[in-house]
């Protein structure tokens, strides 16, 4: 299997001479003479030569090139070799070789997300194991357990299909097609309205509040109450209740239930100690015993505690929320005046109201004391693993979440996905990338977005590594992204690249003359100049990172 180095020179090897060879066979179909082909550059290492072009293998397998007759002007050529040399071709069939790297470039992630779309695979099912009580499938009457077969009259079968079947979907009833008990039957329930904002654009959906895993029992603990005289504290995760396990909180629930006010009850909980060492911050697990009564009232209520869902596991430092004096532990209460039930209600406002202040009305962990403030969502700025920055707006609190450890393993299905709906699938996609990176460099020319998401080859080099590492169907969609930024660079109008050759052969072809020599000559040192700082642009964000 190839490693690192290995990965890097095949990905950049296949897309540039898929590239090369759009040019080389439009080329030949046009009547131009192609002098040599090339697989990788510098000393040839071997080849041969059939009609009259040679078909070569050289030393650094980093792409390839196309060396056609006559594409200098300054080059000797014998007259048979000037009659079939490219700038003397006409302007349309320099057209047609020049488009054919970009195009073949955009076409070939189609073939590669094919062979990845096709056949068998396993994903997480629309089984619901989780309902937001506070959300609009629990006001519906959607259960854990349910497993929703279609949306508004749109069959779905996986879970990652359900946002794109909310998209324009809220804030009216929407038809829902749910499996309970073996049989099927239509639940209305009306989305709320959230906007899932990146870099490149923002998309309005609705949202329902499920979610394919099961969720822990992880209780909040108000300060004084029941819970806390008893030893619990906010985030400790109920294990075991009267020697029964408790893998969820729908388990709970129904243990709870069981037993009438008053039973002894005796609680295994997980409870994370934060600790640092320098800079480096942790949590240590540990297990601990917690007795206590079980006191009148239903779910958390029954232990004189509540749901974990509003209390802010994580604080961001220098946020807006730290800056209001929001502290870990403590509660979320009201939004401008509106009682909170649920962090996902939260999050769906806050994506509506972007830069727009809102009062906040938050209990504290130290003293119980309820603190309002107003308060506006900053942008937050953050780096991947590769250095790669991102910004967004936040308001810079989260609540407890599970690692994967702590997971009940969603339900899985097995997806077959038939020839011609692969091809549907590898042709719809296309174009959408295609879409999201013409937006992107916009952005960039514009100053909209920042110069530092440039990568170079070091940054080529890790995702070729990282994502082989995470199976072969994520290092074939690299290749396809690449290969389509690859097509769309060289389309922009930028000389030396495609773009500018499409667009000098489009132009001489309405002036019915050829671009004199001095404009080519001056035009190409301003593109070698422009491709040089952003090569080097490129290869400083690389090192800095």
């Amino acid at each position: 299997m190839f490693q690192g180095p290995g990965l890097f020179i095949l990905l950049l090897g296949v897309l540039i001479t898929v590239h090369e060879l759009g040019h080389f066979l439009v080329a030949k179909a046009c009547g131009v003479k192609v002098v040599r082909f090339s697989i990788g550059f510098g000393p040839k290492l071997f080849g041969f030569t059939k009609g009259d072009t040679e078909y070569q293998v050289a030393a650094l397998p980093l792409g390839g090139y196309v060396k056609m007759a006559g594409d200098s002007p300054y080059e000797e050529l014998t007259p048979e070799e000037a009659e079939r040399g490219f700038l003397n071709a006409a302007p349309w069939k320099r057209a047609l070789i020049v488009a054919a790297g970009p195009f073949f470039s955009l076409a070939f992630p189609v073939l590669v997300y094919f062979f990845v779309f096709v056949g068998p695979h396993e994903a997480t099912s629309t089984r619901v194991g989780y309902v937001d009580p506070a959300m609009p499938a629990a006001a519906a009457g959607i259960r854990p357990g349910d497993r929703i077969v279609a949306v508004d009259g749109e069959k779905v079968r996986t879970f990652p299909e359900l946002p794109e079947a909310f998209v324009g979907r809220f804030d009216r009833p929407v038809p829902l097609t749910i499996e309970r008990d073996g049989k099927q039957q239509i639940i209305n329930v009306t989305p709320r309205k959230i906007i899932d904002s990146s870099p490149i654009n923002s998309v309005e959906r609705g949202q329902i509040g499920i979610q394919p895993d099961r969720k822990p029992a992880v209780v909040g603990v108000p300060p004084g109450s029941p819970a806390a005289q008893a030893g619990l504290q906010s985030f400790d995760r109920i294990l075991a209740l009267n020697g029964t396990s408790i893998p969820d909180e729908g388990a709970l629930l129904e243990q709870l239930e069981k037993l009438p006010e008053g039973t002894a009850l005796e609680l295994t909980v997980q409870r994370s100690q934060r600790v640092e060492a320098g800079t480096v911050v942790g949590q240590v697990p540990s297990v601990t015993q917690v007795k206590l009564s079980r006191l009148q009232g239903e779910g958390f209520a029954a232990l004189g505690a509540e749901p974990a869902d509003l209390y802010v596991a994580t604080l961001f430092p220098g946020s807006a929320a730290e800056k209001a004096g929001i502290r870990m532990g403590d509660r979320l209460v009201s939004f401008n005046g509106e009682p909170l039930r649920s962090f996902n209600v939260l999050a769906g406002e806050l994506s509506k109201l972007k830069e727009q202040s809102f009062k906040l009305t938050w209990r504290s962990a130290a003293d119980g004391q309820e603190h309002t403030g107003a308060l506006a969502q900053h942008t937050w700025t953050t780096k991947d693993r590769l250095g790669q920055e991102s910004s967004r707006l936040e308001l810079g609190v989260r609540p407890w979440r599970p690692s994967l450890a702590e997971v009940s393993p969603a339900d899985t299905v097995t997806v077959h996905v038939s020839i011609p709906e692969a091809l549907s699938q590898s042709v719809a996609i296309v174009p959408r990338i295609v879409w999201q990176m013409v937006k992107v460099i916009g952005r960039i020319a514009t100053g909209q977005m920042s110069t530092k998401t440039l990568g170079g080859p070091v940054m080529m080099y890790q995702l070729a590594s990282e994502s082989a590492e995470q199976g072969m169907d994520t290092f074939l969609n690299l290749m396809a992204i690449i290969s389509i930024n690859l097509g769309v660079m060289n389309l922009l109008p930028i000389p030396i690249l495609d773009g500018f050759g499409l667009l000098s052969a489009i132009w001489e072809g309405i002036r019915r003359r050829p671009i004199s020599m001095r404009v080519r000559e001056m035009a190409n040192v301003v593109g070698i100049v422009l491709l040089v700082a952003l090569m080097v642009m490129a290869f400083y964000n690389d090192v800095t990172r």
